[in-house]
Protein backbone atom coordinates (compact mmCIF):
# COMPACT_ATOMS: atom_id res chain seq x y z
CA UNK A 1 0.00 0.00 0.00
CA UNK A 2 1.22 3.47 -0.84
CA UNK A 3 2.39 5.64 2.02
CA UNK A 4 3.64 8.60 -0.05
CA UNK A 5 0.25 10.20 -0.62
CA UNK A 6 -2.23 11.35 2.00
CA UNK A 7 -5.33 9.18 2.09
CA UNK A 8 -8.55 11.18 2.05
CA UNK A 9 -10.77 8.40 3.38
CA UNK A 10 -11.77 9.09 6.97
CA UNK A 11 -11.60 12.86 6.64
CA UNK A 12 -14.74 14.75 7.61
CA UNK A 13 -16.16 17.70 5.68
CA UNK A 14 -14.09 20.32 7.51
CA UNK A 15 -10.87 18.37 7.03
CA UNK A 16 -11.56 17.92 3.32
CA UNK A 17 -12.12 21.67 3.01
CA UNK A 18 -8.78 22.34 4.69
CA UNK A 19 -7.05 19.96 2.29
CA UNK A 20 -8.56 21.77 -0.68
CA UNK A 21 -7.38 25.08 0.72
CA UNK A 22 -3.90 23.63 1.17
CA UNK A 23 -3.62 22.88 -2.56
CA UNK A 24 -5.15 26.20 -3.62
CA UNK A 25 -8.68 25.00 -4.42
CA UNK A 26 -12.02 26.58 -3.51
CA UNK A 27 -14.10 25.23 -0.56
CA UNK A 28 -16.86 23.87 -2.85
CA UNK A 29 -14.37 21.28 -4.10
CA UNK A 30 -14.67 19.55 -0.73
CA UNK A 31 -18.39 18.98 -1.30
CA UNK A 32 -17.70 17.53 -4.73
CA UNK A 33 -15.04 15.21 -3.33
CA UNK A 34 -17.29 14.14 -0.46
CA UNK A 35 -19.85 12.97 -2.99
CA UNK A 36 -17.34 10.97 -5.01
CA UNK A 37 -15.57 9.43 -2.01
CA UNK A 38 -18.49 8.54 0.26
CA UNK A 39 -21.55 8.45 -2.01
CA UNK A 40 -20.08 7.00 -5.19
CA UNK A 41 -17.28 5.04 -3.50
CA UNK A 42 -14.85 5.97 -6.26
CA UNK A 43 -11.18 5.06 -5.74
CA UNK A 44 -9.77 6.57 -8.94
CA UNK A 45 -9.59 10.35 -9.23
CA UNK A 46 -9.47 10.12 -13.03
CA UNK A 47 -12.99 8.63 -13.04
CA UNK A 48 -14.54 11.56 -11.16
CA UNK A 49 -16.07 12.82 -14.38
CA UNK A 50 -17.80 15.92 -12.98
CA UNK A 51 -14.43 17.37 -11.99
CA UNK A 52 -12.11 19.27 -14.33
CA UNK A 53 -9.24 17.17 -15.67
CA UNK A 54 -6.68 19.58 -14.24
CA UNK A 55 -8.24 19.23 -10.78
CA UNK A 56 -8.31 15.45 -11.06
CA UNK A 57 -4.63 15.46 -11.95
CA UNK A 58 -3.80 17.68 -8.99
CA UNK A 59 -5.71 15.35 -6.64
CA UNK A 60 -3.80 12.33 -7.94
CA UNK A 61 -0.51 14.14 -7.31
CA UNK A 62 -1.30 14.78 -3.65
CA UNK A 63 -3.77 12.18 -2.42
CA UNK A 64 -4.94 8.58 -2.54
CA UNK A 65 -8.20 6.74 -1.86
CA UNK A 66 -6.74 3.33 -1.15
CA UNK A 67 -8.68 0.78 0.84
CA UNK A 68 -6.96 -1.52 3.34
CA UNK A 69 -5.49 -4.63 1.77
CA UNK A 70 -7.79 -7.66 1.99
CA UNK A 71 -5.50 -10.33 3.43
CA UNK A 72 -8.23 -12.93 3.45
CA UNK A 73 -11.89 -13.06 2.44
CA UNK A 74 -14.01 -16.03 3.45
CA UNK A 75 -17.65 -16.87 2.82
CA UNK A 76 -19.51 -19.23 5.12
CA UNK A 77 -21.89 -21.97 4.03
CA UNK A 78 -24.65 -19.78 5.52
CA UNK A 79 -23.51 -16.80 3.35
CA UNK A 80 -21.82 -14.85 6.15
CA UNK A 81 -18.68 -13.19 4.83
CA UNK A 82 -15.53 -12.25 6.73
CA UNK A 83 -12.66 -10.00 5.75
CA UNK A 84 -9.22 -9.86 7.36
CA UNK A 85 -7.96 -6.38 6.55
CA UNK A 86 -4.32 -5.30 6.63
CA UNK A 87 -3.62 -1.65 7.39
CA UNK A 88 -0.65 0.56 6.51
CA UNK A 89 1.42 -0.63 9.49
CA UNK A 90 0.72 -4.32 8.63
CA UNK A 91 -1.60 -4.75 11.61
CA UNK A 92 -4.86 -6.52 10.87
CA UNK A 93 -8.47 -6.59 12.04
CA UNK A 94 -11.55 -8.51 11.01
CA UNK A 95 -15.04 -7.45 9.97
CA UNK A 96 -18.03 -9.66 9.19
CA UNK A 97 -21.19 -9.28 7.12
CA UNK A 98 -24.26 -11.23 8.24
CA UNK A 99 -26.87 -11.27 5.44
CA UNK A 100 -30.57 -11.89 5.85
CA UNK A 101 -33.10 -12.34 3.05
CA UNK A 102 -33.48 -8.66 2.18
CA UNK A 103 -30.99 -6.91 4.42
CA UNK A 104 -27.87 -7.49 6.49
CA UNK A 105 -25.58 -6.15 9.19
CA UNK A 106 -21.88 -5.43 8.96
CA UNK A 107 -19.99 -6.12 12.17
CA UNK A 108 -17.16 -3.56 12.41
CA UNK A 109 -14.04 -3.62 14.57
CA UNK A 110 -12.81 -0.62 16.57
CA UNK A 111 -9.43 -1.90 17.77
CA UNK A 112 -6.70 -4.31 16.74
CA UNK A 113 -7.06 -6.81 19.54
CA UNK A 114 -9.05 -5.77 22.58
CA UNK A 115 -8.62 -3.78 25.76
CA UNK A 116 -10.79 -6.26 27.63
CA UNK A 117 -10.25 -9.89 28.61
CA UNK A 118 -13.76 -11.34 28.68
CA UNK A 119 -13.30 -14.96 29.65
CA UNK A 120 -15.54 -16.53 27.00
CA UNK A 121 -14.48 -14.33 24.05
CA UNK A 122 -11.80 -15.39 21.55
CA UNK A 123 -11.01 -11.77 20.69
CA UNK A 124 -10.30 -11.14 24.37
CA UNK A 125 -7.37 -13.57 24.23
CA UNK A 126 -5.58 -11.13 21.91
CA UNK A 127 -4.13 -8.22 23.83
CA UNK A 128 -4.78 -4.72 22.58
CA UNK A 129 -2.36 -3.74 19.83
CA UNK A 130 -3.79 -0.29 19.06
CA UNK A 131 -6.92 1.68 18.33
CA UNK A 132 -8.19 1.86 14.78
CA UNK A 133 -8.33 5.29 13.17
CA UNK A 134 -11.50 6.79 11.74
CA UNK A 135 -10.20 5.95 8.27
CA UNK A 136 -9.67 2.31 9.19
CA UNK A 137 -13.16 2.08 10.71
CA UNK A 138 -14.92 3.72 7.76
CA UNK A 139 -12.85 1.64 5.33
CA UNK A 140 -14.37 -1.57 6.67
CA UNK A 141 -17.77 -0.45 5.41
CA UNK A 142 -16.30 0.67 2.10
CA UNK A 143 -14.53 -2.65 1.55
CA UNK A 144 -17.79 -4.48 2.22
CA UNK A 145 -19.65 -2.27 -0.25
CA UNK A 146 -16.90 -2.92 -2.81
CA UNK A 147 -17.28 -6.66 -2.26
CA UNK A 148 -21.05 -6.59 -2.81
CA UNK A 149 -20.96 -3.91 -5.55
CA UNK A 150 -23.32 -1.70 -3.56
CA UNK A 151 -22.27 1.72 -4.82
CA UNK A 152 -23.58 4.36 -5.00
CA UNK A 153 -25.08 4.87 -1.53
CA UNK A 154 -28.81 4.86 -1.05
CA UNK A 155 -29.63 2.00 -3.41
CA UNK A 156 -33.02 0.43 -2.70
CA UNK A 157 -31.74 -3.08 -3.39
CA UNK A 158 -28.74 -3.04 -1.07
CA UNK A 159 -28.14 -5.90 1.34
CA UNK A 160 -25.78 -3.95 3.58
CA UNK A 161 -28.37 -1.98 5.54
CA UNK A 162 -27.18 -2.03 9.15
CA UNK A 163 -23.97 -1.60 11.12
CA UNK A 164 -23.08 -3.11 14.46
CA UNK A 165 -19.98 -1.93 16.31
CA UNK A 166 -19.47 -5.41 17.75
CA UNK A 167 -16.25 -6.54 16.12
CA UNK A 168 -12.78 -6.64 17.65
CA UNK A 169 -12.27 -4.16 20.48
CA UNK A 170 -14.26 -2.01 22.89
CA UNK A 171 -15.71 0.94 20.92
CA UNK A 172 -16.07 3.25 23.92
CA UNK A 173 -12.34 2.99 24.65
CA UNK A 174 -11.75 4.43 21.17
CA UNK A 175 -14.66 6.83 21.20
CA UNK A 176 -13.18 9.79 19.33
CA UNK A 177 -12.24 7.70 16.29
CA UNK A 178 -15.46 5.67 16.43
CA UNK A 179 -17.58 8.83 16.71
CA UNK A 180 -15.80 10.52 13.82
CA UNK A 181 -16.22 7.43 11.64
CA UNK A 182 -19.89 6.96 12.48
CA UNK A 183 -20.69 10.61 11.78
CA UNK A 184 -19.22 10.10 8.31
CA UNK A 185 -21.26 6.91 7.93
CA UNK A 186 -24.48 8.65 9.03
CA UNK A 187 -24.08 11.64 6.69
CA UNK A 188 -27.08 11.59 4.34
CA UNK A 189 -25.03 12.84 1.39
CA UNK A 190 -22.35 10.21 1.88
CA UNK A 191 -22.44 6.65 3.15
CA UNK A 192 -25.97 7.40 4.37
CA UNK A 193 -26.76 4.80 7.01
CA UNK A 194 -29.25 6.11 9.58
CA UNK A 195 -28.39 6.18 13.27
CA UNK A 196 -31.44 3.97 13.82
CA UNK A 197 -29.67 1.28 11.81
CA UNK A 198 -26.45 1.49 13.83
CA UNK A 199 -25.87 -0.33 17.09
CA UNK A 200 -22.84 0.20 19.30
CA UNK A 201 -21.97 -2.56 21.74
CA UNK A 202 -20.09 -1.97 24.98
CA UNK A 203 -18.94 -4.28 27.74
CA UNK A 204 -19.84 -1.53 30.19
CA UNK A 205 -17.61 1.55 29.88
CA UNK A 206 -20.01 3.48 32.06
CA UNK A 207 -18.35 6.94 31.96
CA UNK A 208 -18.65 7.07 28.15
CA UNK A 209 -22.20 5.79 27.70
CA UNK A 210 -24.03 9.08 28.15
CA UNK A 211 -21.66 10.88 25.79
CA UNK A 212 -22.25 8.18 23.19
CA UNK A 213 -25.99 8.68 23.38
CA UNK A 214 -25.78 12.47 23.29
CA UNK A 215 -23.25 12.79 20.44
CA UNK A 216 -24.23 9.86 18.24
CA UNK A 217 -27.74 8.81 19.20
CA UNK A 218 -27.13 5.26 17.97
CA UNK A 219 -28.72 2.16 19.44
CA UNK A 220 -26.94 0.75 22.47
CA UNK A 221 -26.15 -2.89 23.17
CA UNK A 222 -24.59 -3.98 26.46
CA UNK A 223 -22.62 -7.19 26.88
CA UNK A 224 -24.16 -8.29 30.17
CA UNK A 225 -23.70 -12.10 30.31
CA UNK A 226 -24.30 -12.39 34.07
CA UNK A 227 -26.76 -11.14 36.65
CA UNK A 228 -24.41 -10.98 39.65
CA UNK A 229 -21.21 -9.07 40.24
CA UNK A 230 -19.51 -12.25 41.44
CA UNK A 231 -19.97 -14.00 38.09
CA UNK A 232 -19.65 -10.93 35.89
CA UNK A 233 -16.32 -10.09 37.54
CA UNK A 234 -15.06 -13.35 36.01
CA UNK A 235 -16.80 -13.27 32.65
CA UNK A 236 -16.52 -9.53 31.95
CA UNK A 237 -13.66 -8.17 34.11
CA UNK A 238 -14.51 -4.49 33.51
CA UNK A 239 -17.33 -5.22 35.95
CA UNK A 240 -14.78 -4.93 38.77
CA UNK A 241 -14.49 -1.26 37.88
CA UNK A 242 -18.11 -0.61 36.88
CA UNK A 243 -20.35 -3.15 38.64
CA UNK A 244 -23.82 -4.23 37.53
CA UNK A 245 -25.69 -1.64 39.61
CA UNK A 246 -23.63 1.22 38.14
CA UNK A 247 -23.97 -0.20 34.62
CA UNK A 248 -27.75 -0.46 34.84
CA UNK A 249 -28.00 3.11 36.18
CA UNK A 250 -26.13 4.28 33.07
CA UNK A 251 -28.54 2.27 30.91
CA UNK A 252 -31.55 3.93 32.54
CA UNK A 253 -30.02 7.32 31.82
CA UNK A 254 -28.96 6.55 28.23
CA UNK A 255 -30.17 9.43 26.03
CA UNK A 256 -32.94 8.42 23.66
CA UNK A 257 -33.65 5.05 25.24
CA UNK A 258 -37.38 4.32 25.40
CA UNK A 259 -39.79 1.51 24.67
CA UNK A 260 -39.47 2.18 20.96
CA UNK A 261 -35.66 2.18 21.12
CA UNK A 262 -34.80 -0.32 23.80
CA UNK A 263 -31.33 -1.15 25.02
CA UNK A 264 -30.24 -4.62 23.95
CA UNK A 265 -28.62 -6.78 26.61
CA UNK A 266 -26.39 -9.40 25.02
CA UNK A 267 -26.22 -12.64 26.93
CA UNK A 268 -23.96 -15.53 25.91
CA UNK A 269 -25.49 -18.83 26.98
CA UNK A 270 -22.82 -20.78 28.88
CA UNK A 271 -23.63 -24.30 30.02
CA UNK A 272 -23.86 -24.58 33.79
CA UNK A 273 -22.46 -21.08 34.25
CA UNK A 274 -25.19 -18.46 33.67
CA UNK A 275 -28.13 -20.42 32.27
CA UNK A 276 -30.22 -21.44 35.31
CA UNK A 277 -33.86 -20.56 35.89
CA UNK A 278 -32.72 -18.45 38.84
CA UNK A 279 -30.43 -16.46 36.54
CA UNK A 280 -33.34 -15.71 34.20
CA UNK A 281 -35.61 -14.57 37.03
CA UNK A 282 -32.86 -12.34 38.41
CA UNK A 283 -32.38 -10.72 35.01
CA UNK A 284 -36.08 -9.83 34.96
CA UNK A 285 -35.72 -8.19 38.36
CA UNK A 286 -32.57 -6.29 37.38
CA UNK A 287 -33.97 -4.63 34.27
CA UNK A 288 -37.56 -4.10 35.38
CA UNK A 289 -37.26 -0.31 35.05
CA UNK A 290 -34.98 -0.26 31.97
CA UNK A 291 -36.39 -0.11 28.41
CA UNK A 292 -34.74 -3.43 27.61
CA UNK A 293 -34.69 -6.46 25.39
CA UNK A 294 -32.37 -9.45 25.46
CA UNK A 295 -30.37 -11.09 22.73
CA UNK A 296 -29.56 -14.65 23.77
CA UNK A 297 -26.38 -15.83 22.08
CA UNK A 298 -25.61 -19.55 21.93
CA UNK A 299 -21.94 -19.69 22.91
CA UNK A 300 -19.67 -19.97 19.88
CA UNK A 301 -16.72 -22.26 20.67
CA UNK A 302 -13.13 -21.46 19.79
CA UNK A 303 -9.84 -23.39 20.20
CA UNK A 304 -8.80 -23.66 23.84
CA UNK A 305 -11.97 -22.37 25.46
CA UNK A 306 -13.10 -23.91 28.74
CA UNK A 307 -16.78 -23.08 28.14
CA UNK A 308 -19.56 -24.99 26.45
CA UNK A 309 -22.80 -23.83 24.91
CA UNK A 310 -26.01 -24.35 26.86
CA UNK A 311 -28.27 -27.05 25.45
CA UNK A 312 -31.04 -26.00 23.04
CA UNK A 313 -33.63 -27.09 25.62
CA UNK A 314 -32.04 -24.92 28.31
CA UNK A 315 -31.85 -21.92 25.97
CA UNK A 316 -35.52 -22.29 25.02
CA UNK A 317 -36.54 -22.51 28.68
CA UNK A 318 -34.39 -19.48 29.57
CA UNK A 319 -35.98 -17.47 26.76
CA UNK A 320 -39.49 -18.49 27.85
CA UNK A 321 -38.88 -17.29 31.39
CA UNK A 322 -37.74 -13.90 30.07
CA UNK A 323 -40.70 -13.76 27.67
CA UNK A 324 -43.13 -14.60 30.47
CA UNK A 325 -41.52 -11.77 32.45
CA UNK A 326 -42.46 -9.32 29.70
CA UNK A 327 -39.09 -9.19 27.94
CA UNK A 328 -38.30 -9.82 24.30
CA UNK A 329 -35.54 -12.44 24.22
CA UNK A 330 -34.88 -13.83 20.74
CA UNK A 331 -32.16 -16.45 20.36
CA UNK A 332 -29.51 -15.31 17.92
CA UNK A 333 -29.00 -17.84 15.15
CA UNK A 334 -25.26 -18.62 15.05
CA UNK A 335 -23.79 -17.48 11.72
CA UNK A 336 -20.37 -17.97 10.20
CA UNK A 337 -19.14 -20.55 12.69
CA UNK A 338 -17.35 -22.54 9.98
CA UNK A 339 -15.14 -19.54 9.16
CA UNK A 340 -14.73 -18.34 12.77
CA UNK A 341 -16.92 -15.33 12.03
CA UNK A 342 -19.54 -15.82 14.74
CA UNK A 343 -19.99 -13.61 17.78
CA UNK A 344 -16.92 -13.76 20.04
CA UNK A 345 -14.76 -15.62 17.50
CA UNK A 346 -12.91 -12.76 15.79
CA UNK A 347 -9.16 -12.52 16.17
CA UNK A 348 -6.10 -11.52 14.12
CA UNK A 349 -2.42 -12.42 14.36
CA UNK A 350 -1.32 -8.84 15.06
CA UNK A 351 0.77 -8.35 18.17
CA UNK A 352 1.98 -5.27 19.96
CA UNK A 353 5.51 -4.42 18.85
CA UNK A 354 8.21 -5.63 21.21
CA UNK A 355 9.89 -2.99 23.31
CA UNK A 356 13.26 -2.09 21.80
CA UNK A 357 16.15 -2.29 24.23
CA UNK A 358 18.07 0.54 22.57
CA UNK A 359 15.48 3.25 23.23
CA UNK A 360 12.23 3.67 25.15
CA UNK A 361 8.93 3.31 23.31
CA UNK A 362 7.30 6.54 22.28
CA UNK A 363 3.70 6.84 23.42
CA UNK A 364 1.43 6.43 20.42
CA UNK A 365 -1.27 8.76 21.66
CA UNK A 366 -4.01 6.44 20.40
CA UNK A 367 -3.70 3.53 22.77
CA UNK A 368 -6.76 2.85 24.83
CA UNK A 369 -6.40 2.88 28.61
CA UNK A 370 -6.02 -0.40 30.41
CA UNK A 371 -8.96 -1.74 32.34
CA UNK A 372 -8.47 -2.36 36.01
Amino acid sequence: MSTDLKNLIGLDRQELAREMDAIGEKPFRAKQLWHWIYHQGETDFSKMTTLAKSFRSKLAEHYSLERPQVSRELTSTDRARKWLLKFDDANEAESVFIPEDDRGALCISSQVGCTLTCAFCHTGTQKLVRNLTAREIVSQLMVARDSYSEWPSGRDDRLLTNIVMMGMGEPLFNFDNVAKALKIVMDGDGLSISKRRITLSTAGVVPMMERCGEELGVNLAVSLHACTDELRDVLVPINRKHPVRELLAACRAYPGANNARRITFEYAMLKGVNDSDADAHELIRLVRDVPAKFNLIPFNPWPGTAYECSTPKTIRRFAKILNDGGLSAPVRLPRGRDIMAACGQLKSDSERARRQSTRPDKPSGDTAPAVA
